[in-house]
């Protein structure tokens, strides 16, 4: 088991890479998240999406990564809609998470109110809306998904707090 630095040098996460199926449709649930500035927009060549995405050579991909306003370069959300061959869905756009699943996980205080804007954007809930109290942390939670299925957790939280260096007490 390593304890000490490692070999080679990896960031933190800069994006979450998310494959939708309506780019403006997706962009507006993220911006009421609070993702409100866009980092980058544009459309990548098919040779690039093919070769990354081992998609048909004739594919392409309108991207648009958004950020927090006045936030560092990471912990983005990019947004990914491809004009090719139509994406199969996720087998599920509800429910409790699938093995290998990812979770996009964020602070949100006041949760109440990025339930209210996640619930007018589209959100569907998994499996409800109910907010949950993590009995170790005594704070709010809750888990939804985006208009394509893909699972979010909001944890209630000062989103400030994603910038301190110290671990989080159990």
């Amino acid at each position: 088991m390593t304890t000490g630095p490692a070999a080679h040098a990896i960031s933190s996460l800069i994006r979450a890479a998310v494959f939708v199926r309506d780019l403006d449709r997706s962009t507006a649930f993220y911006r009421a998240l609070g993702f409100d500035t866009v980092y980058y927009e544009g459309e990548l060549d098919p040779a690039s999406t093919a070769a990354a995405l081992h998609t048909p050579a004739s594919t392409t991909a309108r991207c648009r990564i958004l950020k927090n306003a006045g936030a560092p370069n990471f912990g983005m959300v990019g947004l990914f809609e491809l004009d090719g061959p139509p994406l199969e869905p996720l087998p599920f756009a509800y429910g409790p998470p699938r093995l290998g699943e990812t979770a996009l996980v964020f602070y949100a205080r006041p949760i109440d109110a990025a339930v209210a804007a996640a619930r007018k954007a589209g959100a569907s809930w998994s499996p409800d809306p109910s907010l949950f109290v993590m009995p170790h942390r005594q704070q709010k939670e809750v888990c939804l998904r985006d208009p394509d299925g893909a699972l979010i957790n909001l944890i209630e939280r000062d989103p400030a707090e994603q910038n301190s260096t110290q671990p989080v007490a159990a």
